[in-house]
């Protein structure tokens, strides 16, 4: 049975077609900046590139508030296009009808349950997602854990400024981690394009100290057997993980589980494809 994923994000929208946890293909739209209900439909469209006929149902990931009740979200700043509109309607809109049922899912957990599944871990993992914004999900065995809604918290949200380096969040709060490490942030600190920007950082600038000191935190609150960095920016770190580990780990607190791993994703597609894999479980 065939499943959709549909991973609407900050900067474009990314499909996958699982079919019993094998990936049949991906597709991706042409980058965007704050699109509206029409622009979305059609990066919707694109991405699909006329491939989604007789899906057996849909995983949807969408960034921002979601009004459960209404299945809407409610505020989305990075893509305004989604306030209010119903995501049944957006997806018939885009793809048409005889897809099945629409499962929204939050991006992080798609994108941590996807990274589980291929490794087959055990144990507790902390996924973060870091692109447009920071989320972040918690797996115990697979299964999420929730603090607020269906996130185990705010982790983009963090303050863990730096002393002599002061940063506002996207948000207004003083110090959040995505005012260090979001990709806003990292534009307007290093300037250029990020693909050209991320490989050349090294592991000691600023926003890692701030991604550090996340991390640490994560261990006095969360415990994870495992730490992966994953979305569009982390899975692109993996050249900077020694030092990273290097700044986690000096002086950390005896709590962390002793043998705990670091590592990065390796796809773009995680969330879409994990969205794709969450339907099918949740239907079986």
């Amino acid at each position: 049975m065939k499943y959709l994923g549909i991973d609407i994000g900050g900067a474009s929208v990314k499909l996958a077609a699982v079919d019993q946890g094998r990936v049949l293909w991906s597709g991706q739209s042409d980058p965007y900046s704050r699109p509206d209900t029409q622009q979305l439909i059609q990066a919707i469209r694109y991405a699909a590139a006329g491939r989604t006929a007789h899906a057996d149902g849909v995983g949807l990931c969408v960034p921002g508030l979601l009004d459960e009740t209404q299945r809407a979200v409610a505020l989305s700043v990075n893509v305004p296009g989604l306030n209010g509109i119903n995501l049944d309607a957006l997806i018939s809109a885009a793809l048409g009808t005889g897809l099945g049922q629409v499962m929204v899912v939050h991006d992080s957990i798609a994108t941590a349950y996807d990274i589980w599944s291929q490794r087959h871990l055990t144990g507790r993992m902390l996924a973060l997602a870091i692109g447009t914004g920071i989320g972040a999900a918690v797996l115990d065995d697979g299964k999420p854990l929730h603090v607020d809604g269906e996130s185990p918290g705010h982790f983009g949200q963090l303050d863990v400024s730096i002393a002599g380096h002061d940063v506002m969040g996207p948000d207004g709060g003083a110090g959040s981690l995505e005012g260090y490490f979001g990709a806003p942030a990292l534009i307007k600190r290093f300037g250029g394009n990020l693909d050209s920007v991320l490989p050349t950082l090294r592991g000691d600038e600023v926003p890692f100290h701030a991604l550090a000191r996340a991390i640490r935190i994560a261990h006095a609150i969360y415990r994870p057997h495992h730490v992966v960095l994953a979305g569009g920016i982390g899975i692109r770190l993996a050249h900077a993980l020694p030092r990273l580990r290097e700044l986690i780990e000096t002086n950390l607190s005896s709590i962390a589980r002793p043998g705990w791993t670091l590592w990065t994703g390796d796809s773009d597609f995680h969330a879409a494809v994990g969205a794709a894999k969450l339907a099918a479980a949740a239907a079986a």
